[in-house]
């Protein structure tokens, strides 16, 4: 999908971009079937409390239930259109399976409409296709693995992103993950075949602070420009570095503290960490 840029006829137009969405997009009407309201907290919590800070406003959306688990065995189906998600930065595929049901999965790079998606053990190692890792080639690229066996897909989820199959040993496989870290995940774990689509959505520039707005991102702003009373880096007269290493609101070091949980229990599952050694 390519970038569109406007002719400069204002500051925001001048330096925004967007995405052609003719190229890939071929619905624009979702599935009412498959859409589900949804509510925004404005970063507050149960009881009110303000847990997550620059949340709030932005434009009302509808969540779209997207399958990825791909439990439905066996069972071909088609694949009818591709759709803009606004919940999430990949496109999303509608498909009709030969039973009558419909689904959303995560669009890969060259899905075409028409073409016919398998899931389970019986699938070929196709583009788009679902099935446990054990059947899956060394060397492929997947995406939307699963941690946990039927659990769903947690891992890859984002646009032009994809992990690698290096390796089997045992009942275990290789991955070999965006970030550089190797990880094991079971081999009766699924995965989808391919790399998920929209690559040029990391390279599209916002132009403005309203289309943040839109988005439901608040102003941010600078620890060094508030008061000691908000801040552990504000206060003192005149302009200020903040006296001290950068940190958070609540005084947690912003630049290279490690927030991973020691002995972390997955930690046993890490063959190489994305961390520089």
């Amino acid at each position: 999908m390519a970038i569109k840029n406007y002719k400069p006829t204002s500051a925001g137009r001048r330096h925004g971009s967007v995405l052609r969405f003719s190229e890939e997009i071929t619905r624009t009407k979702p599935e009412e079937s498959l859409l589900r309201p949804q509510s925004k907290s404005g970063g507050r919590n149960n009881h009110g409390h303000q847990t997550c800070r620059n949340i709030g406003g932005g434009s009302k959306r509808m969540y779209r239930v997207v399958d990825f688990k791909r439990s439905k065995d066996a069972i071909p189906a088609k694949v009818v259109s591709i759709e803009y998600d606004p919940n999430r930065s990949a496109n999303i595929a509608l498909v009709h399976y030969a039973d009558g049901a419909k689904a959303y999965v995560l669009a890969p790079v060259g899905l075409q409409v028409g073409q016919t998606l398998m899931n389970g053990e019986k699938a070929d190692p196709n583009v788009g296709n679902c099935l446990p890792l054990g059947l899956i080639p060394v060397g492929l690229e997947i995406h939307n693995i699963e941690i946990h066996e039927g659990r769903g897909g947690q891992m890859c989820r984002t646009a032009g992103t994809a992990a690698q199959l290096t390796a089997k040993e045992g009942d275990w496989a290789v991955i070999l993950m965006p970030s550089g870290e190797v990880r094991r995940v079971h081999i009766r774990c699924r995965a989808t075949i391919g790399r998920i689509g929209n690559l040029d959505w990391q390279n599209v520039s916002i132009g403005k602070a309203g289309r943040h707005r839109h988005m439901g991102r608040r102003p941010h702003v600078r620890g060094t420009t508030m008061n000691p009373v908000d801040h552990p880096l504000g206060g003192g007269e005149g302009r200020t570095k903040g006296g001290r290493h950068p940190c958070n609101f609540k005084g947690l070091k912003a630049k290279g503290l490690k927030t991973r949980k020691k002995n972390h229990p997955t930690d046993r599952f890490i063959v190489r960490s994305r961390h520089k050694v």
